[in-house]
């Protein structure tokens, strides 16, 4: 069907207002579950240092009625670790016109850009702390790099074919193995290896690949429903098992291979620099900005956790 001849049409139309919403919208995740979670601490130099000890091994402990102290059990020292700063920055150059403009979905361009890039950090910030990595010591050529939450966990760590623990004392990192599925008998293996070493484990943090898989766990396990409204909901929000209760939590930056089962307050974020907003020197007809934060990761005691790594 055609229109009549000569219709003056919105295509033939001059002036016609552009419709822009007045929003600029954004969905790129930004929570960071495992950096939000653990304890904060103030690092005061670039390699921070702490001490670990553990107790004798229990046992049935009958002497003497009047008996002499004939020999002396060796005491063993602390073990003495530790871990690097890490420097993450955002850079971001404006025109002084661009600045100047009138904008859709916000008012100051720099301002806008500098709520962006604290995100972007955050963000950098979670995956740094998350990943198989070891501490770079750092020269004036090398980055600085903190060694990550992967590299930690060595003493309750379940492998698959041909995988290997990390060694935080020789700063080795864990090797990959053979991938398995995920399955709740992994799961108890490293609870029980954790309990045994004096951990508590409350948190079950996952990739969201095994967030779905720990789902279907068919164990003790709180499920929430809303009965009120007929809605199934078939997620399992807190896993109870024989050791106590973890909440089940995904994180889009770890590594979807590996799973933990983590003892919150036995891990710290060690801040050497807060976020900082660096005006930097004028050079031309624009402004330049960073945005630089220093940090580390502190593991007062590896062995609370545990790690189900090499999985599916």
């Amino acid at each position: 069907m055609a229109i009549v001849a000569n219709t003056y049409t919105s295509y033939d139309t001059i002036g016609i207002r552009e419709q822009l919403d007045d929003m600029i919208y954004n969905i790129a995740p930004t929570d960071t579950p495992f950096m939000s979670g653990i304890k904060k601490g103030k690092a005061q130099n670039i390699y921070f240092e702490w001490q670990t000890d553990t107790l004798a091994a229990a046992a049935n402990n009958a002497q003497l009625d009047g008996d002499d102290v004939a020999s002396f059990t060796a005491v063993v020292p602390t073990t003495r670790i530790g871990n690097r700063t890490q420097i993450s920055r955002k850079v971001f150059l404006v025109s002084a016109t661009e600045q100047a403009i009138l904008k859709a979905g916000r008012k100051d361009e720099v301002a806008y850009l500098t709520a962006l890039k604290i995100k972007e950090l955050k963000r950098d910030q979670e995956t740094a702390l998350t990943q198989n990595t070891t501490a770079v010591t750092g020269t004036t050529g090398v980055a600085r790099q903190t060694r990550g939450l992967e590299g930690w966990v060595a003493t309750n760590s379940s492998l698959g074919v041909g995988g290997a623990n990390p060694n935080p004392t020789t700063n080795t990192a864990p090797t990959d193995g053979t991938q398995r599925a995920f399955s709740e008998t992994i799961l108890r293996a490293g609870l029980l290896a954790a309990f045994t070493a004096g951990g508590n484990p409350d948190t079950l943090m996952v990739g969201p690949g095994n967030r779905q898989v720990v789902s279907t766990f068919t164990g003790n396990a709180t499920r929430f429903k809303k009965a009120e409204d007929s809605t199934l909901n078939s997620t399992i929000s807190v896993y109870i098992s024989d050791f106590g209760e973890l909440k089940v939590v995904p994180n889009r930056f770890q590594r979807n291979r590996t799973a933990f089962a983590l003892q919150m307050d036995m891990w710290e974020l060690m801040m050497l620099r807060s976020y900082d907003t660096v005006e930097l020197a004028k050079t031309g007809d624009a402004d330049k900005r960073m945005i630089v934060v220093e940090y580390g990761l502190k593991a007062n005691q590896e062995a609370a956790s545990a790690a189900l790594r090499d999985l599916t």
